[in-house]
């Protein structure tokens, strides 16, 4: 289906929709976009709801927002070579989704200002500016030691102390979309590492970031931890 004409059949679902449930809802909008899912082979990511808190925490005006976005591309990608697609039920199936996620963070408003800061953290993690190096933490669980942030996705790999020791110039493993991968630290490795990861297939989104750390232990009570960041190709394993 030509995007113009997915486009067309989600503008006549939203008018489908009770009007109850698209409170709050500001946006519902159509992207480009080919999101693989960053475990599970062949499953692309549809759909996504993200909030947005409108007025300052504790105020009486304040109210949570959120856009909903439904990649085309993904739809597209999962449509290739499938002649049964249903195209109509899925995205049926994926917009209530994404507005049933919309009326769970309106319940739950310590989430929401989780994910916010770990959006902000993100933006500063981009920008080379301090941040939290936890944040990621508090981005959407997608698979145990897998969270998102916006479309960037993190892996998380957390090392012992011992571990921790030996990891310079060694190299890590990790899946994506099904695949194992595996990328070379770099002979010098600090409290924690964020590994921009390129060269995987399909793409990401956004950015891929395996997330290398120390476990903490009590001295990092009295200091903060060493962060850095690094860019590297990651390689098959096995071919």
């Amino acid at each position: 289906m030509r995007r113009r004409d997915f486009e067309a059949m989600v503008r006549g679902m939203i008018r489908d929709l009770p009007p109850e449930f698209r409170e709050g809802i500001v946006d519902i909008e159509v992207t480009a976009k080919r999101v693989p899912h960053p475990v599970r082979a062949g499953i692309y990511t549809l759909g996504e709801c993200v909030p947005h808190a409108f007025g300052a925490p504790g105020d009486e005006g304040a109210q949570l927002r959120s856009a909903i976005y439904l990649h085309h591309g993904s739809f597209a990608a999962l449509a290739d070579g499938d002649p049964g697609f249903d195209w109509r039920h899925e995205t049926w199936e994926t917009l209530t989704h994404e507005v049933r996620h919309h009326l769970e963070w309106r319940a739950d408003e310590a989430a929401l200002e989780a994910f916010d800061d770990a959006a902000e953290a993100n933006y500063a993690r981009q920008d080379g500016e301090p941040f939290d190096p936890l944040f990621f933490r508090d981005g959407e669980r997608v698979a145990p030691g897998v969270t998102k942030v916006e479309d960037d996705v993190f892996l998380d790999v957390p090392l012992g102390r011992r571990a921790w020791r030996r990891a310079a110039g060694t190299a890590v493993p990790f899946a994506w979309h099904g695949r194992s991968w595996r990328v070379t630290l770099p002979e010098r490795v600090p409290d924690v590492l964020f590994v921009t990861v390129s060269c995987v297939e399909p793409e990401p989104a956004g950015e891929l970031v395996l997330v290398v750390r120390r476990t903490p232990g009590w001295m990092d009570l009295l200091r903060r931890p060493v962060v850095g960041q690094v860019e590297m190709k990651a390689e098959t394993v096995g071919g």
